[in-house]
């Protein structure tokens, strides 16, 4: 390594005001139960950091109560976030417009105060490298607790500090592929929302054929219009457009349920573990928590890309994993059932397996299975009660045409989740290298210049 990089403790960056590290508040000024709100501001968990981001969206909400009280954590754009109980190590960068924040305990910032000294991009790589999650690592076992790195802890942990040229080349770099990456993510997210309005367009709403019923232009190509009915009828459950009807999930599906397991290794060949972690809150399949199987499993506990799974029960009391279902994606090629999973095992091969997705992502299947859930320390659904919801069946024109623009859809995000797959594996491949000075960049004057503000 060139001798113009230094390595400083945190503690050393602190004294010479390059460097900030504060974890949120413990004891009696965290937040009380009764001062989470809907809307407030946001309380960032270890489970609100996804893959770099932060996900204030879904985080929990405090009052100007609980926030007048807090005395440190209260978080700035441009932060670097580490989760440093429990789950410990994960990594993200707060955004520039970011809305206001504070750490729970779970979690800690980490502010250039210095950008002269310190670029906030490059430090968020460094946070994100093997060298410093070595670190890491050694302080998380220090108790016999929970995974736990103190702040004391963070305070003698070691930062690698090259040139300020080279931290704003090596930012830059890393900074494109993750950009990259974003605006795949964000491109899926825009598919994801197509396929679910047009979903609701076509099933919830009947826009079509209510369009056609008061005489007005449905907006489709005409051979596509023509499929649609031209009324709408009553049915036991509303208006439903004339000659379709709603049947019973269980005339489409019969369930199978997963087993438990021996033990799991996330680096062991297998199949992925298609348990709770692996389903996303009110749906959608969840990448970020998957470990593989390397026992044996029955053939009717595994299954392949494009097949549904469900969960019938949810540990967190929130409800949001009630009936929740997921489709295997199409990188996982195989996917094993846990004890708390079940397969939705298709009847007939000419079901559209799209529209019973969609209608198991909808907001008002999610509130039938909040409103059916029971227990009291685990909320379950019965089998029964998931068999009975009712599902729209249109003609088999329409289903058929449904697919075919889904298809369409997935075939295009699979695209891009591969490309993101790709250059997230540059990256990762890239990053230890760049930050151990074993790879350098040359022209780091050129990279600097073209590194944003």
């Amino acid at each position: 390594m060139a001798g113009e990089w230094r390595t400083a403790t945190v503690m050393e960056l602190q004294r010479e005001g390059t460097l900030l590290v504060e974890d949120g508040n413990h004891g009696e000024y965290r937040p009380r139960s009764d001062e989470f709100v809907e809307s407030g501001v946001a309380f960032i968990r270890a489970a609100d950091m996804n893959g770099g981001r932060v996900l204030f969206s879904s985080a929990a909400k405090i009052n100007e109560r609980a926030r007048a009280r807090i005395t440190k954590g209260i978080g700035a754009p441009g932060d670097v976030l580490l989760s440093h109980k429990g789950t410990v190590g994960k990594v993200a960068l707060v955004p520039d417009d970011a809305p206001t924040f504070v750490c729970s305990p779970q979690t800690t910032f980490w502010r250039t105060c210095d950008e002269r000294r310190l670029d906030r991009k490059y430090l968020y790589a460094f946070l994100r490298s093997t060298a410093f999650h070595a670190q890491l690592a050694t302080r998380a076992g220090e108790t016999d607790m929970a995974p736990y790195v103190s702040l004391t802890s963070q305070r003698g942990l070691c930062v690698t500090l090259p040139p300020l040229t080279e931290q704003l080349a090596i930012a830059h770099i890393l900074g494109t592929l993750d950009d990259k990456i974003d605006l795949n993510r964000r491109m899926n997210e825009t598919l994801e929302a197509m396929a679910r309005a047009l979903f609701k367009s076509w099933f919830v709403d009947f826009d079509p054929v209510r369009a056609k019923a008061e005489g007005r232009d449905p907006g489709l190509p005409k051979p596509l219009a023509d499929l649609f009915p031209a009324r709408l009828v009553d049915s036991e459950l509303g208006e439903i457009p004339e000659e379709w009807c709603y049947m019973p999930l269980g005339e489409f599906v019969d369930l199978t349920r997963g087993t438990t397991y021996s033990g799991s290794l996330k680096d062991h060949p297998g199949p992925v573990l298609l348990g709770l972690a692996s389903i996303a809150r009110n749906g959608g399949f969840r990448e970020d928590k998957l470990s593989t199987y390397g026992g044996s499993s029955s053939a009717n506990l595994l299954l392949g890309p494009g097949e549904l799974f469900a969960s019938l029960k949810d540990v967190t009391q929130s409800a949001d994993l009630l009936g929740a279902v997921a489709r295997v994606p199409a990188h996982v090629k195989q996917g094993r059932l846990t004890q708390d999973t079940v397969k939705l095992a298709f009847k007939s091969a000419t079901t559209s397996s799209h529209i019973l997705y969609h209608t198991l992502l909808t907001p008002t299947y999610r509130e039938y299975c909040r409103s059916h859930g029971t227990g009291t320390t685990n909320l379950g659904l019965s089998r029964d009660d998931f068999l009975a919801y009712p599902v729209v069946k249109p003609s088999a024109a329409i289903q058929c045409t449904f697919d075919a623009a889904m298809e369409k859809i997935e075939a295009r995000a699979c695209s891009v989740a591969e490309e993101s797959r790709t250059l997230a594996a540059l990256r990762d491949a890239l990053l230890p290298k760049l930050i151990s000075g074993e790879l350098r960049v040359k022209d780091m004057e050129r990279f600097a210049e073209a590194a944003p503000p």
